[in-house]
């Protein structure tokens, strides 16, 4: 290797450092890379400690790198040890390129060039899976650009595995936007890629043109895709066959193209081939979760699958429908078919079918969750998923009935024989969150909640019976709720808090709350609570403006404004230091897209505030007259927030279009 230490020890380890620290103990590391018994996990902790989770690169990083790369040259270290060194080395190159330089040690980028020098060498590895890996590593060497490209480009003639032929190609194109010399050559070498004949090559030089040529659009490209995606089978398209990913990979390379998407999105649901199915399933997703345009032309084929023999496809397909709402109510009636045992073998996707009944609106989905309730597993989780992406978690009861208080007069009976005998505070707190969504339908319940405040689930029984509201205030002890704040469950540090919270929301007295969280108006975090309980107090918090106002421009954007703008106003009844905080916490969202919940909220909060809100027509607008949904996309929370999104903002719109204000 091109000017590595000759010993290890040459180096004073002591003055560099990785994430743990001081680098004295990565000696050990490198030797015992050449120690069978222990180069495995050597490898793993040389990963652990000197790359950790990227953002930058250590100082370690350049004195450690030429052993690296000497170990994963030599055919004695076993061939796993090599790939996970190589992986090792395209970390540390690539957190060199993507890392703020601040974070990168200044003598990595002179280091990354002579390890590139050693790399080049390993294209003609033996083992295909390294080679692959050295292509991966070369695609970072942007600084030496042109004589990579013509490596990679000389290795291309020769290789013979699949996957190798495909890294190198991608690799190239990773390297073309930093090319000089080489930069014409290497683009018409990636269009002739993209006009031969593998449908696999043709669609990585689509891939590798695309990051070659950022943000510039060609059509050669789309049609390529295109034609790859209808003129060739899945399995052809990546050396790992047709697998979901492979589909969703694929059709991701159509770009902005929605008309080919839409049209390949459709074919592929139709195919013969259950995994190819379930991967244009994702694709449907992710473009419904992104367009609003999107459902017009992909939701008819999605409900098709609802009759796909895979159980798995009909009960995404199922999932998608619910998280479109009350655009799959034409599929209402498929739906109801599927929550019952009757019309649908499967347990997960028939509880997906209720679901999206629900979401619907659609009362049909209420008997047979009735039934569930008096089984003793009714099916659904205790806990909400916030993850992003296309997978089939379970479903909450919440999620599935926390819009249902309107049926709470036949769900409640099931529900209460539920509570005495609750298994565990998982599912006391479940029963309780749900009928703290119902409010006041739920006071038949208050006999059951009452007799959780002994149990561990008290704090969201109180939670329960605040929501309540008066009904509950009248049934609950008054000393019962004093002993419980005087001593909350030990184990649950937010108890006292959420406690004084419903404490006084169900006695009136908010002396308990303010002594807990008024501190926290002059704390770097957690102000929210404090300005939430102010604005329930109202003028009674007049002392409290001041500092109030204060936090209103602290922070741009988020749930701070709101909720210290809320409290502003509630506490004031004036509109015009609120508003345009509110109205700038809001626009970037109007504008960019990306909105959270915290921007529901505020439209909502904008929409009470009636013509004095006029300023925000103009962001409250442009969220309704996007086809780019203005939310967070890939998610299947997506398209309920954009549709929370979108009542909310043609409330505002009305509410500050009346002269009087809001009615």
């Amino acid at each position: 290797m091109s000017e590595a230490p000759a010993r290890i020890e040459a180096e004073d380890w002591t003055a560099l450092r990785h994430a743990y620290g001081t680098a004295e103990d990565v000696p050990a590391m490198l030797r015992d890379l050449r120690r069978p018994e222990a180069a495995a996990e050597a490898a793993d902790d040389l990963l652990t400690h000197v790359h950790h989770q990227g953002g930058g690169v250590y100082s370690s990083a350049p004195a450690v790198l030429p052993h690296v790369l000497a170990a994963a040259a030599d055919p004695a270290v076993a061939a796993d040890v090599r790939g996970d060194l190589l992986h090792l080395v395209r970390s540390l190159a690539h957190s060199g390129n993507t890392a703020q330089p601040r974070f990168v040690t200044s003598d990595w980028p002179e280091a990354w060039d002579l390890a590139v020098t050693d790399l080049l060498p390993l294209l003609d590895d033996p083992v295909a899976e390294h080679r692959t890996a050295v292509a991966r590593c070369l695609a970072e060497a942007r600084r030496r650009a042109d004589e990579v490209i013509a490596a990679l480009r000389a290795r291309w003639d020769v290789e013979s595995a699949p996957r190798t032929r495909l890294q190198l190609i991608d690799s190239v194109g990773s390297l073309a936007a930093h090319a000089g010399e080489q930069r014409g050559a290497c683009l018409d070498w990636l269009r002739t890629q993209m006009n031969g004949t593998e449908p696999s090559v043709r669609l990585t030089a689509v891939q590798a043109l695309r990051r070659a040529l950022p943000g510039q659009a060609d059509s050669d490209c789309g049609r390529t895709v295109s034609d790859v995606l209808s003129g060739s089978e899945p399995a052809t398209w990546r050396p790992e066959g047709a697998t979901t990913g492979t589909v969703v990979w694929a059709a991701g390379l159509l770009g902005d193209d929605r008309t080919a998407l839409t049209d390949a999105t459709r074919e592929l649901l139709v195919h013969r081939d259950p995994v190819v199915r379930a991967g244009a399933l994702r694709v449907a997703a992710q473009s419904l979760s992104s367009r609003r345009s999107a459902v017009a032309g992909l939701l008819p084929a999605v409900a098709r699958r609802l009759g796909d023999p895979e159980p798995d496809n009909r009960l995404f397909a199922a999932r998608v429908l619910g998280m479109c709402g009350r655009a799959a109510r034409p599929w209402a009636d498929a739906l109801a078919a599927m929550s019952t045992d009757a019309g649908e073998p499967h347990p997960p996707t028939r509880s997906h079918a209720l679901w999206a009944l629900s979401r619907l609106g659609d009362a049909r989905c209420v008997p047979p969750l009735v039934r569930r309730l008096a089984e003793e597993r009714h099916g659904f989780a205790s806990h909400s998923s916030h993850a992003d992406g296309w997978w089939t978690y379970e479903l909450s009861l919440n999620e599935v009935a926390a819009d249902l208080g309107a049926h709470a007069d036949v769900l409640l009976p099931p529900l209460r024989a539920r509570l005495p005998a609750a298994a565990g505070l998982d599912e006391r707190r479940t029963f309780c969150r749900l009928l703290t969504s119902w409010g006041a339908s739920a006071a038949p319940a208050i006999p059951e909640l009452l007799a959780l405040l002994d149990t561990d689930a008290a704090v969201w029984a109180l939670d329960a019976l605040a929501a309540i509201g008066p009904e509950a205030s009248k049934a609950v002890p008054p000393e019962r709720l004093r002993a419980l704040l005087d001593a909350p469950p030990a184990d649950q540090p937010f108890a006292p808090r959420s406690l004084a919270l419903a404490y006084g929301r169900l006695t009136g007295d908010r002396e308990p709350a303010l002594r807990l969280l008024l501190p926290q108006l002059g704390e770097p975090y957690g102000q929210e609570g404090a300005a939430t309980l102010l604005a329930e107090l109202g003028p009674a918090a007049v002392p409290y403006v001041g500092q109030l106002r204060e936090l209103l421009t602290r922070h741009a954007q988020g749930w701070l404004p709101l909720r210290a703008g809320e409290a502003l106003w509630r506490i004031t009844g004036r509109t015009d230091e609120v508003v345009p905080a509110l109205v700038r916490a809001i626009t970037p969202f109007a504008e960019r897209g990306g909105a959270y919940p915290a921007v529901i909220e505020t439209v909502r909060l904008l929409a009470e505030m009636g013509a004095d809100a006029a300023p925000a027509r103009p962001a409250l607008k442009a969220f309704l007259d996007a086809d780019e949904r203005p939310v967070r996309h890939g998610t299947w929370r997506s398209v309920p927030e954009d549709d929370a999104l979108c009542e909310a903002a043609r409330a505002a719109l009305l509410a500050t279009s009346a002269p009087g204000g809001a009615a």
